[in-house]
């Protein structure tokens, strides 16, 4: 005689507990509340302390301890774009429902190449239909092939910060593809000519071709800013 409990009954009275090699069942990790995800510039290391991406993702991690997940990439948006993706599929089913997709709440930043590929990996989320809190660019130079002028319409917010006055300069200005769903705060910027920040960690080569590009990288006042926008879409430290 079949059985009166059909396997898709079962199956859903046993979701969404997943049973691990040892026979315990277990829930799956829930996914995070809130990503964030900065880029460095040029051919920088991700965990290269001396550049301020790195040291304000160690300062996310420290303040925020549980459910958030801060990361740091070289400038390779199809590699971050990937762990977004794992890090929202809380089921581990290798795809995303509407709500896992709906209940995103993403921070992206970036300098030099790393805020081009913060507009990059806007873009591919929205092929996805993820939506974007904030993206924040400091000094953005375009990666060939890229477009980081122009915010996709999955992006609630956007600001950039930039300067002029050297060889390697970033954009002057963004724009939201929708202005009617993206907010643009503001493009931003900064003049080194006066103003002197301390850049002695960087090689001479950096100091000598770029000195403006990497004085705002390194101007606590810009990132004092930047931090602060994170932080606002990150609530309170618990």
């Amino acid at each position: 005689m079949k059985s009166a409990f059909p396997a898709r009954w079962l199956a859903a009275v046993l979701f969404p507990f997943v049973v691990t090699a040892g026979g315990v069942a277990t829930a799956p990790a829930l996914p995070p509340s809130a990503i964030v995800v900065g880029f460095v510039g040029g051919f920088v290391h991700h965990n290269d302390e001396g550049h301020r991406e790195v040291q304000l993702a160690d300062e996310l991690r420290r303040d925020y301890r549980s459910g958030v997940d801060v990361e740091v990439f070289a400038n390779h948006a199809a590699q971050a774009h990937s762990r977004i993706l794992s890090l929202l599929d809380g089921d581990r089913n290798g795809s995303l429902s509407g709500a896992e997709k709906s209940r995103a709440r993403i921070v992206l930043y970036g300098h030099s190449w790393g805020a081009s590929e913060v507009v990059a990996t806007a873009r591919a989320l929205e092929k996805d239909r993820i939506p974007v809190l904030l993206t924040i660019q400091v000094d953005s130079v375009r990666k060939p092939g890229e477009n980081d002028s122009l915010i996709p319409a999955n992006v609630a917010e956007a600001i950039n910060f930039f300067q002029v006055d050297g060889l390697l300069h970033g954009r002057r200005q963004i724009l939201a593809s929708d202005p009617a769903r993206t907010q643009i705060l503001g493009n931003f910027q900064s003049s080194y000519k006066t103003k002197k920040i301390n850049t002695e960690s960087y090689p001479w080569y950096a100091r000598l071709f770029m000195g403006p590009h990497i004085q705002i990288e390194a101007d606590p006042g810009v990132w004092d800013r930047v931090e602060l926008l994170i932080r606002s879409k990150l609530g309170p430290i618990t």
